[in-house]
């Protein structure tokens, strides 16, 4: 089984962008446009979610492993990884494990640690949707709404509902596997530090990123910067993206 990718840009030099939790290989199209004239561009969906296969494990591990066979089937022997959130962590623990295939690494609001449960009211609220008696994707986001107040966050994991041959609805994600393993999801990745050029990029007004976080961070990407977008959440790459592509068009050209 191979992982669902898109493919864009040209160049010589390749670029792995990784979506975070509910998200899909669209996710960073703006960055991939960005970078298309200097990189090769490979916007991948992770297992469980998108057009990838459906397991019932995934871990940090099993995930990296997925990319690894991908970029195997595809003759990449170093890459660039730019991952958000859950990919994010994916990119640090393939930089653990096989820190040969990586030249940079660009790690966007997540650090390298274990977060407490925090989207265990989503999951559900997502579980709970009747899909065989849901009438339009509006009946959907009414049931969302007492888990998720915010709209545009509504709207990004609705984007995974979608018809069914038969015209009712299904979730692309395999929304099972990921409640089940979402303990899985929230660890640390885990190996020898990766001493190849690090950047973090923080939302400014997102906790994902704490001062907390500043040991573990040297500890496992001794060579690593942060940078911080002002007026930002966790969706920096969204809510600013001149902003996110710059600094990692930037980081990536040496700058």
């Amino acid at each position: 089984m191979q992982l669902n990718y898109l493919e864009s840009g040209q160049g010589e030099r390749t670029v792995i962008l990784l979506h975070g939790l509910f998200g899909s290989a669209s996710n960073l199209n703006a960055l991939a446009k960005a970078l298309a004239e200097d990189y090769r561009i490979y916007r991948v969906d992770l297992r469980n979610h998108g057009e990838s296969f459906h397991l019932d494990t995934m871990s940090l591990k099993d995930m990296a492993g997925d990319v690894l066979r991908l970029l195997k089937h595809l003759g990449i022997s170093e890459a660039a990884f730019v991952g958000h959130s859950l990919g994010g962590k994916v990119a640090m623990q393939f930089a653990h494990s096989w820190p040969e295939y990586v030249t940079h690494l660009v790690v966007a609001d997540i650090a390298p640690v274990a977060y407490k449960p925090h989207h265990n009211a989503t999951l559900a609220a997502m579980c709970g949707i009747d899909l065989r008696g849901l009438k339009s994707r509006s009946d959907a986001d009414a049931q969302l709404a007492a888990a998720e107040e915010e709209l545009g966050v509504r709207q990004f994991l609705l984007k995974n509902l979608a018809r069914n041959d038969e015209g009712g609805w299904r979730w692309k994600l395999n929304l099972a596997a990921i409640d089940h393993c979402y303990d899985d999801l929230r660890q640390a990745p885990e190996g020898e530090p990766y001493t190849g050029p690090t950047l973090f990029i923080k939302g400014e007004n997102s906790a994902y990123i704490q001062t907390s976080h500043s040991n573990a961070m040297l500890q496992q990407f001794p060579s690593h910067r942060l940078s911080v977008i002002n007026g930002t959440g966790h969706w920096l790459h969204a809510e600013k993206p001149a902003a996110f592509n710059a600094l990692v068009s930037g980081f990536l050209a040496g700058g």
